[in-house]
């Protein structure tokens, strides 16, 4: 790690699949070319998700943090830091606030901390002890980023950040990606789904993306529409500690015929094109980039309302919000969808004009840049 441009060290959680993480990636990846230097630190692991950073002189390092209070990981990121020098730690979300701490104590000049939203652990943000840890880690942190307006607002309302710290950069999406893409063929993808409509959704497989509503509400469609048996089937793209209850959960209702499951993908944007309507159940969520993939791809999008989901998704007109935890609402979403064609296509059009206009790529790589280029001024 030589030279004078300034490094950043980016520290997550785990380098893995996942939109936090592809949010990282593609910020890397987008950000000026010989403007910065970069380093990724993973609190856990490294996974092949890192093959997807175009610039080999990135560096990826995996801290290997042991579960619960590991204290040693501490000495390890100070001694790192020590060594790195780095100019800016930007940190991720609640597992890496605290990296704030053995960031100061190395000397690092400048340190960032973005909020993308939250797990499940404080799903609404009102848990005391993790505000109190935000407030008092505050005097170490020069910029809160909030992906949202409702995670601007509350760190702000409820955490009681000071407002001249917190920058709201919305995330966006790479338009030309995902538009362009020409029907082909995708491995492992079932002919049989070819003359259905495909419901579909990508993601972790973990509670707070609680992709098992997804599969109740489909189960509880063809319950109450017993005559769509024929004509629809699911895609479950991603995994995750959910992943074999999801099996189960197909099995025991007899659908795993209408059900694809193929794991972590490459080729995000060659199995949206499959899809005909997206769906997001999550119980929690910041600005997340597969509704904005999937609306740049020009499908409607059904989304639980929480989080920046309303921000990006308006109701009515590229989609619709259906609450939290809610299976019987989102069936009844769907299934309008499948009665009316026309107006799957017609929501599907103004996605893609919605997130042309309100989520540029550009707009968000230069958020970033002129945070950077902030901070470094002091």
């Amino acid at each position: 790690m030589t030279g004078k441009r300034p490094l950043i060290a980016h520290v997550i959680f785990s380098l893995d699949f996942g939109g936090l993480e592809n949010g990282v990636v593609n910020l890397l990846n987008n950000l000026p070319q010989g403007k910065y230097r970069h380093v990724v630190i993973a609190l856990t692991e490294v996974t092949d998700f890192k093959d997807r950073i175009n610039n080999p002189d990135i560096e990826c390092i995996a801290m290997h943090k042991q579960p619960g209070k590991d204290l040693k990981i501490y000495i390890k990121l100070f001694r790192l830091f020590k060594k790195l020098r780095p100019q800016i730690v930007h940190t991720r979300n609640l597992p890496a606030l605290d990296v704030a701490v053995p960031a100061w104590l190395a000397g690092v000049p400048r340190i960032i901390h973005s909020e993308h939203g939250r797990d499940t652990i404080d799903i609404d943000g009102s848990n005391k002890k993790y505000q109190l840890m935000r407030r008092i880690l505050s005097s170490l942190i020069d910029r809160f980023a909030a992906l949202s307006i409702d995670l601007e607002s509350w760190l702000v309302r409820d955490v009681g950040i000071k407002a001249s710290k917190v920058v709201r950069i919305c995330n966006g999406v790479d338009t030309q990606r995902f538009s362009t893409v020409t029907d082909t063929q995708i491995s492992g993808y079932p002919q049989s789904f070819t003359d259905k409509v495909v419901i579909g959704t990508v993601g972790r497989m973990e509670e707070v993306k609680d992709t098992l509503l997804l599969i109740r509400a489909f189960v509880r469609l063809l319950d109450k529409y017993p005559e769509q048996r024929d004509k629809i089937s699911l895609v479950l793209v991603g995994t995750g500690s959910l992943y074999c209850a999801a099996e189960t959960m197909l099995k025991e209702n007899e659908i795993e015929s209408m059900v694809w499951m193929p794991g972590a993908r490459n080729d995000i944007p060659e199995i949206l094109n499959k899809l005909d309507i997206f769906v997001l159940p999550s119980l929690a969520e910041g600005i997340s980039n597969t509704i904005l993939e999937s609306m740049s791809s020009g499908l409607p999008v059904i989304a639980t309302d929480v989080g920046g989901n309303s921000e990006l998704v308006a109701d009515g007109e590229t989609g619709y919000l259906v609450p939290p935890a809610d299976s019987e609402a989102m069936a009844d979403a769907i299934y309008k969808y499948l009665q009316d064609d026309e107006l799957r296509h017609q929501h599907g059009r103004s996605a893609i004009k919605r997130v042309e206009a309100n989520f540029s790529f550009a707009a968000m790589v230069e958020k970033y840049d002129a945070l950077y280029s902030d901070v470094l001024r002091g």
